[in-house]
């Protein structure tokens, strides 16, 4: 039941969940060393990570009777950070799941509504850029955020100021530009409307900010032959990052000023014990961003660009791509990470090798289309190719032998006879005259073989938990009424249909 581009999503998740779940942390140590410049303490770091104890020592001993340091580098760098590249979708879902916990689907019915009512640009975009005669609106659309109560200050400094040019380019326009707040000032909108509408906004704003100009400054001091070091920084201009902070942004770290050569007085050394880290469960805004960038990881340099600015689906199709892995129980919410369920892990363990969940499939295609667009290739050949590709993964698949476990069979509720098979999705009656049928899942749960079988002999389960519509939890038990459908009883005994 799932497809060419679902398949491949699934396996990337059960992959990472696998991957996390195994993962086998080893420890490793730091020696850091505590110095003391101006009348402030500093801790700077050694460069190597020790894997034994032992090795850790014989470093440790080095430095521990030492009394001084000598300062032996001091780098100092201007860093020019360009400002971000406007909203298109995807990136507009990963921030939003970010910093508002909105999943993928939710963010594009936001912003689908804030299209709807004139507030913002099409949102179905997987492109960042404007063109030239979308750039000459951008002036009057600033002055209206005057009226922000948030980007009052920073729209009214843009008067008279010369704008950032480097997400005009009309040759990187694909079928709609990136995401732009319109000439209508919106109004009495809910606070998550308010949100997104808010996101869209300042990244415009950020977007046509200057550059944020930075100091790094690096430190390294010998003692005793052994190196440390410390790192520091100061923002000289903000820029872009003075609208919304920026994304991840830290406090500056300043440091004293430091001379080369200059001596430091040593207050002690410490040691750190860490240990080696998994790559982090997919979060929906992870898993965008994987979904995005997954032909990057491709060893074929022509599928690799084919698919550079592509991916698996497209900014519109991946929040409905996660969202029928969800709906169809291989994939569960826990928090803000993805996980997949053991039917989700089933069907991995099955298809993990095969064509179907191959992401470099994906890149094959985008390449194949590209060759029809340059011509280079004919439509009949990539329509002799998608052919092959089917018979191919059909023939995978029905290769395959599963080992199938004994299907419970029991009386028929309606009719008496022994003719109930209790199927994967259904439980059903073999006589076509009764065609008794009771669906497995209720009200978004899947029921066991054993609460089937309970509900076909006249029983009644034990409470189970259920989540409503609007995301409420509540427990109930149930069983087959008179008319052979299921009838519920809450757990405060108050019983509905």
């Amino acid at each position: 039941s799932l497809g060419r581009v679902q398949t491949p999503t699934l396996a990337m998740i059960c992959r990472r969940y696998l991957d996390n779940k195994d993962f086998v942390a080893k420890p490793y140590y730091l020696l850091q060393l505590r110095t003391t410049k101006a009348g402030e303490e500093l801790v700077m770091t050694c460069a190597e990570k020790y894997d034994t104890p032992q090795k850790l020592d014989i470093t440790r001993k080095k430095v521990y009777e030492e009394e001084t340091a000598k300062v032996v580098q001091v780098e100092k760098k201007q860093v020019s950070e360009e400002a971000p590249l406007l909203y298109d979708l995807t990136a507009l879902q990963q921030s939003a799941n970010t910093k508002l916990g909105l999943t993928a689907e939710q963010t594009l019915n936001i912003a689908q509504k804030l299209y709807e009512f004139g507030y913002i640009s099409y949102p179905r975009t997987g492109c960042c850029y404007i063109t030239e005669d979308i750039f000459e609106q951008i002036p009057s659309l600033i002055a209206l955020l005057k009226q922000h109560p948030r980007f009052a200050r920073h729209a009214e400094n843009f008067c008279n100021r010369t704008l950032n040019r480097h997400c005009v380019n009309d040759s990187k326009m694909t079928d709609h530009h990136g995401l732009i707040i319109t000439e209508n000032y919106p109004r009495n909108l809910s606070l998550d409307e308010q949100n997104i509408y808010s996101m869209i906004a300042g990244r415009m704003l950020e977007a046509f900010s200057d550059k944020c100009l930075k100091e790094t400054v690096s430190i390294q001091v010998d003692c005793n032959s052994v190196l440390f070091g410390i790192k520091g920084c100061q923002i000289k201009i903000p820029g872009w990052r003075d609208i919304c902070n920026g994304p991840d942004e830290k406090e500056e770290d300043l440091l004293p000023e430091f001379q080369e050569g200059e001596s430091l007085l040593i207050l002690g050394s410490d040691t750190l014990v860490r240990k080696t880290k998994p790559q982090p469960i997919f979060t929906e805004a992870s898993l965008l961003a994987a979904m995005e960038g997954c032909g990057r990881n491709l060893s074929d340099e022509k599928e690799k660009e084919a698919m550079k600015d592509s991916g698996l689906g497209t900014p519109a199709t991946r929040a409905g791509i996660i969202e029928l892995l969800i709906a169809r129980h291989y994939v569960e919410r826990s928090g803000r990470s993805l996980i997949p369920t053991p039917k989700g892990l089933e069907v991995y363990g099955i298809v993990k090798e095969k064509m179907i969940a191959n992401v470099s499939m994906t890149g094959k295609w985008e390449c194949a289309l590209h060759e029809i667009e340059t011509g280079e290739v004919s439509t009949k050949t990539f329509t002799e190719n998608i052919n092959s590709y089917a018979r191919q993964i059909t023939s995978e698949l029905l290769a395959m032998k599963l080992k199938c476990p004994d299907l419970p069979h029991c009386r028929c509720p309606k009719c008496g006879a022994e003719t109930i098979t209790v199927f994967n999705k259904v439980a059903k009656c073999g006589d076509p005259d009764c065609a008794f049928l009771l669906f497995r899942t209720f009200n978004g749960r899947e029921l066991t073989d054993n609460q089937m079988l309970l509900l076909l002999q006249g029983k009644r389960t034990g409470y189970l938990k259920f989540i409503s519509k609007k995301g409420k939890k509540y427990e109930a038990s149930l069983e087959l009424d008179d008319n052979y459908k299921i009838d519920i009883t809450f757990k405060d005994n108050k019983p509905k249909k």
